[in-house]
């Protein structure tokens, strides 16, 4: 098991922040609608100021995340694509099990999908991706779990509040 030290020093040491995957997802946006980005526009998407998206797209285009060309547009390179394309897959995932699975409005799941999007590992993604496939599925046991568990919700919405972690941790140790 992990120290609470060996914990923090993974999130802090992930490449991708939330700041950098908007700029990055801000970016493939701009490209997909217009053919270009520029720093402006950039600024725009995110309703920040010109010199702060300025300061953060350096940094990408030192880390070789972002391309730019002489006129001054920017392009993703081919390992900014793949993590914005990683980033927008694990969110899809997120929201996905947050709206059909925990049946969180689509405004509140796509706030808290975003949050962790760029937090998550790619084992994490892909095995959530699995599970919500088999809860989304046919099969009759997934089938009864989730109407059991919705109905559980909506008789008895305060089930466990989160400030009561120590009913999840006593059934940790028991396991």
């Amino acid at each position: 098991m992990n120290t609470s030290s060996e914990v923090w020093k993974e999130y802090e040491s992930n490449e991708i922040t939330h700041s950098v995957a908007h700029h990055l997802s801000a970016i493939n946006e701009l490209m997909g609608k217009q053919g270009y980005a520029r720093v402006s526009d950039v600024a725009r998407i995110l309703e920040i100021t010109r010199g702060s998206a300025s300061l953060t797209l350096k940094t990408l285009k030192q880390k070789g995340l972002v391309l730019e060309d002489d006129n001054k547009h920017l392009r993703l390179s081919e390992k900014g694509k793949l993590i914005v394309d990683q980033v927008m897959a694990k969110r899809a995932i997120v929201r996905k099990f947050l709206k059909d699975v925990l049946q969180l409005d689509d405004s509140q799941a796509e706030i808290d999908a975003c949050k962790v999007e760029h937090l998550l590992s790619a084992k994490t993604g892909e095995q959530l991706l699995s599970f919500v496939q088999f809860l989304l599925s046919d099969d009759p046991v997934a089938q009864q779990f989730l109407t059991e568990f919705w109905a559980r919700l909506e008789n008895d919405p305060g089930v466990v509040p989160v400030s009561e972690v120590q009913a999840l941790l006593g059934m940790e140790k028991e396991a």
